[in-house]
Order: structure tokens, then C-alpha cells, then sequence
């Protein structure tokens, strides 16, 4: 959808901002770092600085590494790029509407993956499939090091949690479905 179509389209989630509590728990997560560091360490992975924030794929340059950044900067972006997780996630989720917890994890997702990482995930969510969309995101918990596809281990705890809030709706969906037989 064109982002100008996107723009006029009113959403089932259109009036959803991530919680506070959400927020909280992705800085904690993230972890604030003030320089510019290759997230698998030394060379490898993805150019990032402060809340994880993705500077660029592909390690960090001879003159990024170590340049340093304050905590108002790191503020300011995590801010800016959770709202434009926001938009993203009201953007492709417009038919299903989401729970607090379901709205914060796609929020998560999207922060960590971007919108095409977390596409496949938006449109199962958007057709009802819960449990095919906890299932997506449980197994997105690999980053390309070198070329190479390597489970990042960090992503595995992150990833349970953002599906955490769709298996619990596709259990109720399943237990619903299973009483009216």
C-alpha cells in the first residue's frame, strides 16, 4: 500500500500508542550505549548505537567505531523511532484490532526488525491468525554475521516476549472454539 493510500485509510488501530510500561521495557532490554559498536562484536553484525538503534548494516567503519553519542541523542532517536514503529504498525495492522499488549509487542518487532523484518508477521495478524503470527516471530531470532545466517542469542528471550500476546489470544481463540462443539 502507498504510503499516501496508507495515510487515508482509518485503521482498527489508529487511536494505539505504545504503553509506557512497554517502553520501559524495551530501554532495559536495548541497553543505552553513548558510542557506535558492531552489534555481534568486533566486525561483525550491524552498525548500532545507543538503544539499539540501527545506524547501518554491515559493521560499523574505521570512523564510526567508538564515535560517541549523548544521552540526549539517544532520547531523541528512541523516541522518533518508536513513533515510527508506531505508524508502521497502524499502517499494515487496519482490519484486527489489537490489544494493548499485542499493539506494544508489533511495536517491539518492528523497533528491532523494521517493517519489512516484520511484514510477513503484520499480514498474519491482520488476517486473525495469531498463532501463525507468534509462530513468525518465534522463529525470527537469526541476524546474517559475514554472510552467514547465526541464531543471535539475545533475540530468543525478546522474541518469546513479543509472542507471548498472540499465543495467549490463539489459546482463547482454540478454547472458544473447542466449547462451542
Amino acid at each position: 500500500m502507498g504510503q499516501a493510500a496508507s495515510r487515508k485509510a482509518a485503521g482498527a488501530n489508529d487511536k494505539l500508542s505504545m504503553s509506557g510500561e512497554a517502553k520501559k521495557r524495551m530501554r532495559r532490554r536495548e541497553v543505552d550505549v553513548y558510542n557506535y559498536y558492531d552489534d555481534m562484536g568486533p566486525g561483525q553484525g550491524n552498525c548500532t548505537w545507543g538503544a539499539g538503534i540501527l545506524a547501518h548494516r554491515g559493521p560499523c567503519t574505521k570512523e564510526e567505531s567508538g564515535k560517541t553519542v549523548s544521552q540526549a541523542e539517544v532520547d531523541a532517536e528512541f523516541s522518533r523511532r518508536v513513533a515510527h514503529a508506531e505508524r508502521i504498525v497502524r499502517i499494515n495492522v487496519t482490519t484486527q484490532s489489537l490489544n494493548q499488549d499485542q499493539f506494544d509487542a508489533l511495536v517491539s518487532l518492528t523497533y528491532n526488525a523494521g517493517e519489512r523484518g516484520a511484514s510477513g508477521t503484520f499480514d498474519l495478524v491482520d488476517a486473525g491468525d495469531m498463532k501463525g503470527a507468534a509462530a513468525n516471530i518465534s522463529k525470527m531470532v537469526k541476524t546474517k554475521v559475514k554472510g552467514k545466517l547465526v541464531v543471535a542469542r539475545g533475540l530468543i528471550p525478546r522474541r518469546k516476549e513479543e509472542a507471548a500476546p498472540f499465543l495467549a489470544t490463539a489459546e482463547g481463540q482454540t478454547t472458544v472454539q473447542a466449547g462451542q462443539k
